[in-house]
C-alpha cells in the first residue's frame, strides 16, 4: 500500500502531513485520513503521540520498544519549532552531559510532552526578536530521519545558553559545554547579540570569549566591538545569588562570581 511508504519517510508525522500525501493519490478527504489513523493504530502500527501527532512503530518492533528519536519529536510539535539551548548543544555533539529535557523554540504554546522518559518543552522566541520578525536568525535547517529540522548555529547556541543556562543544565554544564567548540565566526556572534539586545548577555559572551581568546583565537578587535554592548552600569553575572567572592570586571561592567572565575562549580546552586 502506497500508505507505507509514507510511514517509511515519516517516523514522526502530523495527521496534515498524512492528508496531504493522500490527497496527491487522489483520496485525501477528511474521513478516509482519520479512518486511516483508526484502521494503524488499532493494528498497532502507529501510535498518537499528543493530538495530531504520530510516530510508527517499524515492522518487528513493538509500542513498548518503540524508538523514537527525541530531536525528531520536537521538531515536529510545531510548525515552526526550533531545537535549541542545551538540546542545540546536544544536537551538535557539544554537550558536556546528555540531559532528558528537549527545548524547541515555537511562536505557539503547545504542552510539555514526555516519550519514553524524555521531556519535550517549548520556550517563546526572544521578544526582541520577534519585534523585529528575525527570529530565524542563526538558524540552521538540516535532515533527520527524512525530517526538516531547524536548529540553532554554534554562535547563536552559546550566545543563548550564556542567555538562559537555566534551560541549558546550569552554569557548569553551560561552561563546559560552551568550552568543547573549538571555533566560532565572531561576525554571527556580534550580529546576533546586536539583533537580541541584552547588555547583560553580551556582557557574558564578551567575558566568555575573552576567558578562552587563546583556545578560540579571538581578536582583540572582536572584543572591543563587543564592549560596545556591555551595561552602562556594573551588572551582576546572576542575579539570584550574590556573594562575598564576587568579582567586578570592569572591562564588561560585570560582576562575575567567584564560583564562575574559579570553576568551583560545586558551589553555585
Amino acid at each position: 500500500m502506497k500508505v507505507n511508504l509514507f510511514f517509511a519517510k515519516h517516523p514522526v508525522f502530523k495527521a496534515a502531513e498524512l492528508r496531504n500525501f493522500l490527497q496527491t493519490e487522489g483520496s485525501g478527504n477528511l474521513q478516509t485520513c482519520n479512518s486511516l489513523l483508526a484502521y494503524h493504530r488499532k493494528r498497532g502500527r502507529i501510535v498518537m503521540l499528543r493530538k495530531g501527532l504520530y510516530a510508527v512503530v517499524p515492522v518487528g518492533s513493538t509500542q513498548e520498544a518503540l524508538p523514537i528519536d527525541p530531536y525528531v519529536a520536537a521538531a515536529k510539535m510545531a510548525e515552526d519549532s526550533v531545537l535549541a539551548y542545551h538540546t542545540a548543544l546536544q544536537y551538535h555533539g557539544r554537550a558536556y552531559s546528555q540531559l532528558n529535557r528537549y527545548t524547541f523554540l515555537s511562536a505557539h504554546r503547545t504542552r510539555p510532552v514526555v516519550l519514553q522518559g524524555f521531556d519535550i518543552r517549548r520556550v517563546g522566541y526572544p521578544a526582541s526578536l520577534i519585534r523585529i520578525h528575525d527570529e530565524f536568525n542563526g538558524v540552521l535547517t538540516q535532515e533527520r530521519q527524512y525530517t526538516k529540522i531547524r536548529v540553532t548555529s554554534l554562535e547563536r547556541t552559546m550566545v543563548d545558553v550564556l542567555d538562559r543556562p537555566d534551560l541549558s543544565g546550569g552554569w557548569e554544564e553551560t561552561w563546559r559545554s560552551i568550552e568543547t567548540i573549538e571555533y566560532f565566526e565572531t561576525d554571527k556572534v556580534i550580529d546576533y547579540l546586536h539583533k537580541l539586545d541584552n547588555s547583560t548577555t553580551a556582557a557574558k559572551v564578551g567575558y566568555f570569549l575573552e576567558r578562552n581568546r587563546e583556545a578560540l583565537m579571538i581578536e582583540e578587535k572582536t572584543l572591543v566591538a563587543l564592549e560596545s554592548y556591555r551595561p552602562k552600569r556594573p551588572h551582576y553575572f546572576q542575579k539570584s545569588k550574590r556573594s562575598s567572592s564576587d568579582k567586578f570586571i570592569a572591562r564588561w561592567n560585570l560582576v562575575v562570581p567567584g564560583e564562575i572565575i574559579n570553576k568551583t562549580w560545586s558551589e553555585i546552586t
